[in-house]
């Protein structure tokens, strides 16, 4: 029920994805009489692989994060996180309330055995491909240990994403060198150099989308500064584009020849083809999507959801993590 344009792109997107998963079935939680009404619309009611569970109220996008769970006990995110924390489902899937997410399955589905923090892993475009984000956002107050799983976990899950054995791991900071930063990124290189992974070292924001590394860890605040940052330059870049591109007719008449370049060149920085961002450290899946997917994106969004659970990625968080040693469990005074 949450996003944009929920709860009909969710259902529009299903009806897309259940064609590509016939060995999945899926619970749609939400107001029950809205979401039939969509799953007339595309042709899914009475489906024998979709169940429906009641949820009557909605956390909205403006709203805090806490009144998911204090406020409003029986809205649909909470009603998910619940249904993961019983692993009535193998994972959630939502493009809604972000906050209230992460809230929801903190307390509900708790983190998995040594995990203090879960972590939000967004993908981003680069010059040669894509590179992971982790922390895009879950945690703006982290530690050390804190990025030192980062790094673990996001190492997993690049391994799934991208099908790279010894992905590139890479500390953002404000330089290169390893005595560049602050107390907190100083302390986590040290740590990051220990760890059974591939760490390259400190990279600058600049480094990263030139193709550098395929993962970049940082704090949530860091991380979700350098997300919006990227999203905020992209759609402005788009806007000064067509500007300058009206300023006369010959420059106009190039631009409509070059109309499929600017399709390709939108396509670089869409997140329809991704789907949506692990939270990655919970005990179960959860997957979340932007507030204003389409149907692509949600298909697309259970794709990773239902590919998650045959990678078993927490099952190899937890390996990786064990291997790692008492370097990168939560420490139990916490």
């Amino acid at each position: 029920m949450g996003g944009d344009f929920a709860p009909g792109v969710v259902i529009e997107g299903l009806a897309d994805a259940i064609l590509d998963h016939p060995d999945c079935t899926f619970v749609l939680v939400g107001h029950e009489e809205k979401v039939r009404f969509y799953l007339d619309k595309y042709g899914l009611a009475g489906h024998p692989r979709i169940e429906l569970v009641h949820a009557p109220t909605v956390c909205e996008m403006s709203e805090l994060s806490a009144t998911a769970l204090r406020g409003k006990k029986d809205c649909s995110i909470t009603a998910c996180a619940r249904l993961l924390k019983e692993k009535a489902v193998d994972a959630m899937v939502t493009p809604g309330h972000t906050g209230a997410t992460v809230a929801a399955t903190k307390v509900l589905v708790r983190n998995l055995p040594g995990i203090d923090r879960a972590a939000l892993a967004a993908s981003m475009p680069s010059q040669v491909g894509r590179f992971l984000l982790v922390d895009a956002g879950a945690n703006t107050d982290s530690e050390p240990l804190n990025l030192v799983q980062n790094a673990l976990m996001g190492h997993v899950y690049a391994q799934y994403l991208f099908n790279i054995e010894r992905p590139r791991i890479g500390l953002i900071s404000v330089g290169g060198e390893d005595v560049k930063g602050n107390e907190l990124t100083k302390e986590t290189f040290k740590l990051l150099e220990k760890l059974p992974i591939n760490f390259v070292g400190n990279v600058e924001a600049d480094a990263a989308f030139e193709g550098g590394v395929d993962v970049v860890i940082a704090d949530g605040f860091v991380g979700n500064v350098l997300l919006k940052t990227a999203e905020g330059l992209a759609r402005s870049t788009m806007v000064w584009l067509k500007r300058v591109l009206k300023k006369n007719v010959f420059r106009f008449m190039w631009a409509l020849l070059a109309q499929n370049a600017f399709r390709e060149l939108k396509a670089y920085g869409a997140s329809d083809v991704i789907g949506g961002a692990p939270l990655l450290g919970i005990n179960g899946i959860c997957i979340i999507g932007h507030g204003s997917s389409n149907p692509l994106a949600v298909k697309n969004a259970i794709r990773v959801a239902a590919e998650c659970v045959r990678f078993d990625l927490n099952g190899k968080i937890l390996a990786v993590l064990d291997e790692s040693g008492e370097i990168a469990l939560k420490r139990t005074e916490k």
